[in-house]
């Protein structure tokens, strides 16, 4: 396993920066500077036109709802995994794992009976698409991350209770989205921010929110939410073929995380965004055994 130190636990600048510390800084800064110029060569947003997918209808204190799953080959796909290791990621408390999607803006339909309601429509990717026809598993884990991203966008309250339209694809028409290019702010190259008092031993490490995606189909990205930190010092990273392991000072934070892809240790690279104070992992992902 692969060990990425962070950085070394002295305070004083001058004795951290060895000839290893000030390596790794060389590659976290040339990463960042990477991930800036791919960030400046692709418009802010593309404009798509989403294919019918099936529809949803729910209910909400205001009346119907309909969700409309579309696709489009634009959306990234999620980490390619089986419905088996999904479920184990899923069993281990591993929330970070995400499926990207496209929520709508709401438009004002009228259903079957002429009656008033309120439809959205949510972009997945085509090929995830295309496979979550064939499993009731995919299928309700999308409808359900759907709800829960209108839910938490627009401030709703939908009913659990849903039902799936047998023949009805979509609900309205399906308007022409907005997907952003840019990929997220730029990554800081590791900072010499140490505030003592943000650090105050814990009884047990803390367990941080950890969020994956599939930047392409070779690279994996996280981001580690460690919202007690002001810097990197103390932080350690370990990562192997397929496991990442995070340590951080004093015991603050401890994240032990499967990752159910075949990650190419030697070329990950990490830097903590003392802005957002996250620590962004970047993983090149190793071809499957032929």
């Amino acid at each position: 396993m692969a060990d990425l130190k962070l950085l070394v636990p002295e305070l004083n600048e001058a004795e951290a920066m060895g000839a290893e510390t000030a390596r790794f800084q060389e590659l976290l800064l040339q990463a960042s500077k990477e991930l800036q110029q791919a960030q400046t060569s692709r418009p802010e947003s593309t404009q798509i036109q989403p294919q019918p997918g099936f529809c949803v209808k729910t209910n909400s204190s205001e009346g119907k709802v309909f969700i409309n799953i579309c696709h489009s080959p634009s959306i990234p796909p999620p980490a390619d995994m089986t419905e088996d290791q999904l479920l184990q990621m899923l069993e281990e408390d591993q929330a970070g794992f995400r499926i990207p999607m496209s929520l709508g803006e709401p438009h004002a339909e009228l259903d079957a009976k002429g009656q008033g309601c309120t439809a959205y429509d949510v972009a997945v990717n085509s090929d995830f698409y295309r496979r979550m026809q064939n499993s009731d598993f995919l299928r309700e884990l999308v409808i359900t991350i759907a709800r829960e991203g209108l839910e938490d966008k627009y401030s709703l309250q939908l009913s659990p209770e849903w039902r799936l339209l047998k023949n009805r694809p979509f609900m309205g028409s399906i308007s022409q989205q907005n997907i952003r290019s840019r990929q997220r702010p730029p990554i800081q190259e590791l900072g010499n921010v140490f505030t003592a008092d943000s650090l105050r031993p814990a009884e047990s490490p803390e367990k941080p929110h950890l969020n994956l995606w599939l930047e392409a189909p070779d690279l994996l990205l996280a981001e580690i939410d460690l919202p007690k930190l002001d810097g990197a010092l103390g932080l350690s990273l370990e990562i192997g073929e397929n496991r990442l392991v995070m340590g951080g000072p004093q015991q603050l934070y401890h994240l032990d995380a499967y990752i159910p892809l075949r990650i190419n240790s030697a070329e990950s690279k990490a830097a903590f965004h003392r802005k957002r104070r996250q620590l962004m992992v970047a993983m090149p992902l190793l071809s499957a055994p032929s």
